[in-house]
C-alpha cells in the first residue's frame, strides 16, 4: 500500500515542502532513496525501535521510502516522525484521511519521545502557505510554531500521541499565540541600562550618533576603561524591532537552532560577541549545507568584536563585502543561498599591545614602531567602513564614586528614534537606504551640503590633522546624524567640527 506524509527541509532562511512517500510491497528489505544523508538513512533504526515500543509491528516486507523532490539533499533527523507515520498507514495499522493534511516533523528517540528541531518558524510559514491544515512536531518547538497565525500547531510529546490525534482518539487543542502582545510584552527587555554607567559622557554620546545614524564604530582605549561595558548597552539604544524585522530575526536564530525549547519570538535586537579565535566559516557563514554565521546572527542587531587586531586577518577581512551590501551569499556546487545581515559592527581595541600607548597615568613600554604594527593588523578597507573612532579614557576616581545619576537608555533611545524618522522621511524614495549610514557617495554629495564656512573648517582639519581623503564621506554622513539629532535641516559648522573628532585613526600622526 502507498501512503504519503509532508515534511520540509530548509534552505539558507527559507523552507521547501519535502513529499514522503512509503509503499510497502511484496518482498524484502528497507530502501530509503531521494538524497537522504546518513541522518535520514539511519531513522529506520529509530523508527522501529520508536512503534515496537507501542505495540506497533514493522512490516517484514520491501518498504521503499521516497523524499521528493529527489534531487534536493535532505539532511537531519527530523524526518523520523513522518516516516514512522507514513510507514504506519502504507502497513494499515494507522487509519487516518486526515494524514496529508498536516505538515509533520520530528526527530523520534529510541522509546518514541519526540526531540526538537531546529527551522520550525520557515517551516510553519511555508506550511500555511501551501494551504496545510495544520503542523504537528514536538512539543517544545510549538510555542515557536504558534507565531504563525491561521496555522493549527499540534505538538505532541510522543508518537503515540500523534497518533492517536490522527486516528481521531485524542484531542489536542492547538497551541496559539497572540504574536502581538508577546512581542509589544518584551519589545524593551533589556537586563542592562546606559545609567549603570557612570562617566564617559562623551562615549555615551558618541555611542547615540552610532544608533541614530546606523554607524559602525570602533573604540580605542586602554584595558579596564569599560569599552566592553559601554558595547553591552548598545542595543539598549537602538530603535525597537518592528514586528517583520523580529519575524525575520527569529527566522535565522530558528534556523542555526539558538532559540532553544519553548522559545517565542525574539523581540530585541540581537547582541552577538564571538571570540577572537572565531573561524572566517563561523563568521560568514557555510557548511555543508549552508548555516548562518555570527554576522547574520546580528542581523538587525549588533555585532561586537571585542580586542579587534587579536582576529585574524582573514576572520575581520571576510566582512568587507557584507558591510557593504548587507547580505551574505554562500555558494556551493549545487546551491546558492542568501542569508540577511544588515547589522551595526561595533568594536573595540588597545591602543598598543601593552595597553598604555596615551594612557594618562601609566607609561607605555611597547617598543618603537609597535603601535603602528598592531594598528596595521587591521586593514585600511576595513577601518573604512567604520564611521566613528573614539578614544576611551579612564574613568576617575570622583566619577565612579559619584552619586549622580545617570541619564537612561530610554531618554538616549528616544532622541535617537526621532532622528531616524527623520532618516526615513528623507530616504522613503530610495530603495535599500534607511539610515544616514548607508547613503551612497553621490547621495552624500546632494544631501550633506555644507556652507563655505564648513568647508573651510573641513579643509583645515584635514590638512592640519592629517586626515586621509576616506574619512571626508564618513565625516559628511556622521556630521548629517549630528544634525538630524539636533533637528536641524542644515549641517552648521558645531554639527561639522564634532564630526571631525570622530576619525582619530585617520590622523597620521596618531600611532606617533
Amino acid at each position: 500500500m502507498l501512503a504519503k506524509a509532508f515534511g520540509s527541509a530548509v534552505f539558507g532562511v527559507n523552507a521547501t515542502i519535502i513529499t514522503i512517500e512509503i509503499n510497502v510491497s511484496q518482498g524484502t528489505k528497507f530502501f530509503m532513496v531521494g538524497l537522504p544523508d546518513n541522518a535520514v538513512k539511519e531513522s529506520e533504526q529509530r523508527v522501529e525501535s520508536a512503534i515496537k515500543f507501542f505495540g506497533y509491528k514493522m512490516p517484514r516486507q520491501k518498504v521503499v521510502v521516497n523524499l521528493a523532490p529527489a534531487d534536493i539533499r535532505k539532511e537531519g533527523s527530523a524526518y523520523d516522525l513522518p516516516i514512522a507515520l507514513g510507514l504506519l498507514q502504507a502497513s494499515d495499522q494507522l487509519i487516518t484521511e486526515s494524514l496529508h493534511e498536516y505538515l509533520i516533523m520530528g526527530e523520534l528517540s529510541l522509546d518514541g519521545v519526540l526531540r526538537p528541531i531546529k527551522g520550525v518558524l520557515p517551516i510553519a510559514i511555508e506550511a500555511r502557505k501551501q494551504g496545510f491544515k495544520g503542523f504537528i512536531l514536538p512539543k517544545e518547538n510549538a510555542s515557536e510554531a504558534s507565531i504563525v497565525s491561521n496555522l493549527e500547531v499540534i505538538g505532541v510529546k510522543t508518537i503515540k500521541e500523534a497518533i492517536d490525534f490522527l486516528e481521531g482518539n485524542l484531542t489536542i487543542e492547538p497551541v496559539a499565540t497572540n504574536t502581538r502582545d508577546v512581542f509589544f510584552s518584551q519589545l524593551n527587555d533589556y537586563g542592562v541600562d546606559f545609567s549603570d554607567v557612570q562617566g564617559q559622557e562623551n562615549i555615551k554620546r558618541a555611542l547615540e550618533i552610532a544608533a541614530a545614524g546606523g554607524h559602525n564604530v570602533i573604540m580605542i582605549g586602554p584595558p579596564g576603561a569599560g569599552k566592553t561595558m559601554l558595547a553591552k548597552r548598545l542595543p539598549t539604544i537602538l530603535p525597537p524591532l518592528s514586528l517583520h524585522e523580529a519575524l525575520e530575526t527569529t527566522k535565522i536564530h530558528s534556523v542555526a537552532g539558538k532559540l532553544g525549547a519553548n522559545a517565542h519570538l525574539i523581540a530585541t535586537r540581537p547582541f552577538r560577541s564571538p571570540h577572537h579565535t572565531i573561524s572566517d566559516v563561523a563568521l560568514v557563514g557555510g557548511g555543508g549545507v549552508p548555516q548562518p554565521g555570527e554576522i547574520s546572527l546580528s542581523h538587525n542587531g549588533v555585532l561586537f568584536l571585542d580586542e579587534l587586531p587579536e582576529f585574524k586577518r582573514t576572520v575581520l577581512e571576510v566582512m568587507r563585502q557584507p558591510l557593504e551590501e548587507r547580505r551574505v551569499t554562500i555558494s556551493r556546487a549545487k546551491v546558492s543561498i542568501d542569508f540577511p545581515a544588515n547589522f551595526m559592527l561595533l568594536s573595540s581595541m588597545n591602543p598598543c599591545p601593552c595597553g598604555y600607548y596615551n594612557h594618562p597615568e601609566k607609561e607605555c613600554v611597547c617598543p618603537p614602531g609597535a603601535v603602528q604594527r598592531y594598528l596595521n593588523k587591521i586593514s585600511g578597507p576595513l577601518l573604512d567602513r567604520i564611521d566613528l573612532h573614539v578614544e576611551v579614557t579612564p574613568v576617575s576616581f570622583d566619577e565612579m564614586t559619584s552619586r549622580r545619576k545617570a541619564e537612561s537608555s530610554e531618554a538616549i533611545r528616544e532622541r535617537v528614534i526621532a532622528a531616524r524618522e527623520k532618516q526615513t522621511e528623507r530616504f522613503k524614495e530610495t530603495s535599500g537606504v534607511y539610515c544616514n549610514a548607508m547613503m551612497p557617495s553621490q547621495m552624500v554629495k546632494e544631501i550633506c551640503q555644507i556652507n563655505e564656512a564648513g568647508k573651510a573648517l573641513l579643509k583645515s582639519a584635514m590638512e592640519r590633522l592629517g586626515l586621509s581623503a576616506r574619512a571626508y564621506d564618513r565625516i559628511l554622513k556622521v556630521s548629517r546624524t549630528i544634525a538630524d539629532l539636533a533637528n536641524s535641516d542644515d549641517i552648521r559648522i558645531e554639527h561639522l567640527a564634532e564630526a571631525i573628532q570622530y576619525r582619530s585613526l585617520d590622523r597620521e600622526n596618531w600611532a606617533g
